[in-house]
């Protein structure tokens, strides 16, 4: 059987400041809220905006790293695999999540530091567009204490 392919790319702004949290056993956990709008023409030809709200997650030193950067608002290019999971609310409900596990995260920016910059390389951030990203969202419990095998902190990270 072939194999599947699981790619997400998105540009976005991020809709709260990013929180970086880290698990029993020291592994940094970076979560973060992207908001991506597009704009469009409905029926009587008036232009509309709607936006999407995506949990976005990035393991290990690169999250250590972004988290000295990213504000809300900063405008950054996104590149990763969906991960769906599922818990129990504190009613006893089966509840689902999809996230966005980054490998690669740009940041897209326009302002001082230049036209856009890799990660590390702060270029202010850019103007934030849409409404407030909605309250709740999952759990507010521990992160899960073992990241995933291939977006793990491993030690080929350049900084």
């Amino acid at each position: 059987m072939a194999e599947g392919l699981n790619r997400v790319m998105l540009l976005g702004n991020l809709g709260a400041d990013p929180e970086l949290r880290y698990t029993q056993s020291g592994q940094a956990v970076l979560n973060m809220r992207l908001a991506t709008t597009e704009s469009y023409l409905d029926r009587n030809k008036v232009r509309q905006e709607r936006t999407d709200w995506h949990n976005v997650v990035l393991w290990g030193k690169r999250g250590e790293a972004l988290a000295k950067f990213l504000t809300k608002g900063s405008t950054i290019f996104v590149e990763g695999g969906l991960r769906t999971s599922s818990y129990d609310d504190k009613d006893g409900n089966k509840r689902y999540k999809t996230e966005i596990h980054a490998n690669n995260i740009i940041l897209a920016g326009r302002g001082k530091g230049g036209p856009s910059a890799e990660m590390g390389e702060p270029s202010g951030g850019g103007g934030r567009r849409g409404s407030a990203p909605p309250s709740g969202g999952g759990p507010s419990g521990p992160v899960d204490d073992v990241p995933p095998d291939d977006f793990g902190g491993g030690d080929d990270i350049p900084f």
